[in-house]
């Protein structure tokens, strides 16, 4: 999808560009991407947005895939024991459950709400089964990728439930949900992982209103829109809008500034450190080279994850 696609009408391109600091560098859209059908699991009926044919990475994200759905038979099958080595699945879950389970014993429940970050490193097998919840299943799998010195590290997991997610509350209604890195007000989200420094918010602002967040400036970055329109300038400076379902990559800089639309909305802000390395990816693998791929599937068949 092209940006022109998306430019407002003339009325509405006036945009207020309130600048927080003298030398702030903004953040513009300069791609929208729309999510493509896809299947997973065992039949689990998904969007994928990132780790498509037109974005297939956003140095360190591998992947974003997004589900919704009220209809159990869309997912109900999940997602059996299956491998992992060389990346990091992040969860997050706005309604339902997600029970998982390893092949190391540990074993839980995501809630709605709830951020379940897991370092796959040198392999793991787990399982992921979904439930929904008030007749709902609604969430996001992102997969960060884990730099060559660290692909091999011990899995770990970083898990938290909604009430340990700090929510900063903002004139004007809008609210942030804090699930990694530290915003501008200082708030610190439980999630840490140095070796990306991820960013990772989810925010709720009624019609009308603006966002703006100091990010990383050499971070790679995107906003993913939930509900309603979120309206932000391209690199030309016009005003484009995102819609539900759109993810939009933002460029280099160290702030972005975005205006809610007519309706409330909810949106992501993600951003990740770059690693800059070479990327080998076969199914559940993602390794450096192709001879680490092979290594991990002759690993994983042999029963050493």
């Amino acid at each position: 999808m092209t940006i022109s696609d998306r430019l407002l009408d003339r009325g509405e391109t006036e945009m207020n560009t309130a600048i927080p600091g003298n030398n702030t560098a903004w953040r513009s859209i300069t791609r929208i991407i729309k999510g493509m059908p896809a299947t997973d699991g065992a039949g689990v009926e998904l969007t994928r947005v990132i780790g498509q044919p037109v974005l297939p990475m956003l140095d360190p994200f591998l992947l974003l895939d997004a589900f919704r759905s009220d209809r159990p038979e869309d997912y109900i099958a999940g997602f059996p024991s299956h491998p992992h080595r060389g990346f990091e699945t992040v969860t997050y879950l706005l309604t339902g459950r997600m029970r998982h389970k390893d092949n190391a014993g540990h074993e839980g429940v995501i809630e709605t709400g709830g951020i379940q970050w897991m370092t796959a490193g040198r392999g793991i097998v787990h399982s992921e089964m979904p439930e929904q919840a008030n007749g709902l299943l609604e969430g996001f799998q992102l997969w960060v990728n884990l730099p060559a010195a660290h692909k091999m590290d011990q899995p770990g997991y970083q898990e938290y439930p909604v009430e340990q997610i700090p929510l900063e509350s903002w004139e004007g209604g809008v609210e942030v949900r804090v699930i990694a890195g530290v915003t501008s007000q200082g708030t610190r989200g439980p999630v840490v992982q140095p070796l990306t420094e991820p960013l990772y918010l989810d925010v709720r602002a009624p019609a009308g209103r603006h966002f703006i967040e100091r990010l990383p400036a050499a971070h790679n970055a995107f906003v993913y829109v939930i509900q309603g329109t979120v309206h932000a300038r391209d690199v030309d400076g016009r005003v484009v809008q995102l819609r539900r379902d759109d993810l939009g990559v933002l460029s280099r800089g160290d702030t972005v500034r975005f205006e809610t639309g007519e309706e409330d909305a909810r949106f992501l802000v993600v951003a990740g450190r770059p690693l800059n390395e070479p990327v080998a990816r076969s199914g559940p693998f993602v390794m450096n080279t192709k001879a680490e791929i092979q290594q991990a599937f002759e690993d994983y068949g042999q029963g050493r994850f």
